[in-house]
């Protein structure tokens, strides 16, 4: 059973309400439902099973490795920092932590550094 595209949105906008994450907006990014920090998207829905995080390059293999079930790569996500992820596979509270370090590699300084205070 897949989740819709919305309610996929609705469970990221808690989990970073939850995290406590300033400066979201709600916007999209190539078409998709998209969550924004400072203009730029750190995670977008791109359909209703996959959600695309934004992450370092250095840090994909690291998920890849860990949870295969939950993260995985495309070609064409290879060597651009985002990665998919099966929204159905993934708890709460991973893909909270997920989102945090997404925000986290998105947010403009000043907004990191509040966030962090």
């Amino acid at each position: 059973m897949t989740e819709s595209v919305n309610s996929i949105l609705a469970r990221l906008k808690r989990l970073a309400k939850e995290a406590g994450l300033p400066g979201i907006e709600e916007s999209t990014s190539y078409g998709n439902l998209a969550l924004k920090v400072g203009g730029k998207s750190f995670v977008a829905v791109k359909d209703d099973e996959t959600v695309v995080i934004s992450i370092p390059i250095d840090h994909k293999e690291h998920l890849l490795t860990m949870a295969p079930d939950i993260y995985f790569q495309t070609n064409h996500y290879v060597g651009w920092p985002h990665l998919p992820v099966r929204i159905a596979a993934i708890g709460d509270d991973e893909l909270k932590q997920r989102l945090i370090d997404a925000w986290t590699y998105r947010a403009p300084k000043k907004l990191i550094s509040a966030y962090r205070a």
